[in-house]
């Protein structure tokens, strides 16, 4: 029997086939939900649709499918859904919470004392000057510090003004910001827990805090080490990271789970899919994944 009170989601963006960092995180989310008999989802993020495509997402959910992953619901897709988006924005604009602003990346750049980390210095906070024209949406941050306990990572505390400033929630190409879309997305389809990489952890005192302005309900993270090459880069479509084997799953597949310290025996590498993921339902152990920003691909052989 399904357990509606837990529902994890796996949400990739289309722009290439799925790699093994990729992997890695929807294995990780669909062994929470199925541990719990919980409900898994599959949300295709594709609200930069400029940088996504039709066939990646072809190559993602059949690369799912081969894995053994099933997801429970019809899948999600964000383009489809600018009317929710709009929604929240009204919302937090009725409460005065956001402003137009008319800066960009190079504005934020002149400023040397912004130039790391590109963070806000609130040059539009108090309205657009030398009639300059919008070409974003920022929300108005106030030194908020949010604290939360993730499962993996341990606690984790930001202030958002000063690590960050006020983010854009509306691109200036008239797109939704990644950050309220996600939000959104998570309280519309009641997702009770987001398993995904460590690469999100610093954007989610933004979303904790977008939701407490929207008063949604936040629900609980567990952010899981990325894969790396030996020099500790990011297995990435950016970095050009090969799509996972399709032909058998299974070598991949034990190559991951021992990426994430559950150590299948090894007799379990001749055993179909579905048996493979019958003794990682009934093994799986989040203690047992490193409290580790990144772990070199290089280790599932240790």
């Amino acid at each position: 029997m399904t357990n509606m009170l837990y529902r994890g989601r796996f949400a990739p963006s289309p722009t290439g086939p799925l790699h093994f960092g990729s992997l890695i995180a929807a294995i990780s989310s669909y062994a929470q939900a199925r541990k719990q008999n919980g409900t898994w989802l599959v949300r295709i993020e594709d609200v930069d649709q400029p940088r996504c495509d039709a066939t990646s997402t072809k190559l993602i959910l059949e690369a799912l499918e081969i894995y053994g992953m099933q997801w429970d619901e019809n899948i999600v897709y964000q383009s489809q859904r600018d009317h929710l988006y709009q929604t929240a924005l009204d919302i937090l604009k009725s409460k005065n919470l956001s402003y137009d602003c008319a800066c960009s990346r190079k504005d934020i750049n002149v400023n040397a004392e912004y130039n790391s980390n590109l963070i806000y210095p609130g040059t539009c906070k108090n309205g657009i000057k030398n009639n300059k024209q919008a070409r974003s949406i920022r929300l108005h941050t106030n030194n908020e510090i949010i604290n939360f306990n993730d499962k993996v990572q341990g606690y984790y505390s930001q202030n958002i003004t000063k690590d960050v400033g006020d983010f854009i929630i509306k691109r200036a190409d008239n797109l939704f910001a990644y950050q309220l879309a996600v939000v959104v997305d998570d309280e519309e389809q009641n997702i009770t827990e987001v398993v995904r990489g460590s690469d999100m952890l610093d954007s989610t005192a933004r979303q904790i805090l977008l939701q407490q302005l929207l008063s949604y309900v936040t629900p609980q993270y567990m952010h899981i080490p990325l894969a790396t090459t030996e020099d500790g880069n990011k297995l990435s479509k950016q970095n050009m990271a090969p799509p996972i084997n399709i032909e058998d799953p299974r070598p991949t597949l034990i190559s991951a789970l021992t990426f994430l310290k559950q150590y299948p025996p090894t007799d379990l590498r001749d055993c179909n899919i579905e048996t493979i993921w019958d003794w990682v339902i009934n093994n799986w152990s989040i203690k047992a994944i490193p409290a580790k920003l990144s772990i070199p691909y290089n280790e599932t052989n240790d």
